[in-house]
């Protein structure tokens, strides 16, 4: 095969690779043509979606808001909680230190 019989047939095969590729994207264009009414309904999901994760981030921001309130809440009632629990502690032995004098001095 001569340089001139090998320049033809890279130059055939290339043209027909193009030629291929060309006519499979027409197909591929043609089969995946979208519609003004696909458009508009595009557009509709698309603000729908918007509209939900406007919904959802105001949601989250609540819920977070919502989770500082009662954690807030709840160290309170625990302070709370810990406060009763040394007075009635101290209550308790109070109350045992008079019985042992009222017994002390009921006895003797």
């Amino acid at each position: 095969m001569g340089q001139t019989q090998l320049i033809l047939v890279v130059t055939l095969i290339l043209m027909s690779a193009f030629s291929l590729g060309w006519g499979a994207h027409w197909i591929f264009r043609k089969m995946n043509r979208v519609d003004s009414s696909n458009i508009a309904e595009l557009d509709h999901l698309a603000t729908q979606l918007h509209e939900a994760e406007e919904t959802r981030d105001e949601a989250i921001a609540y819920m977070q808001s919502r989770e500082q309130e009662l954690t807030t809440q709840l160290s309170q009632a625990e302070a709370e909680l810990s406060a009763a629990m040394e007075g009635l502690g101290v209550s308790r032995r109070e109350s045992e230190e008079l019985r042992a004098y009222i017994d002390e001095h009921l006895s003797g």
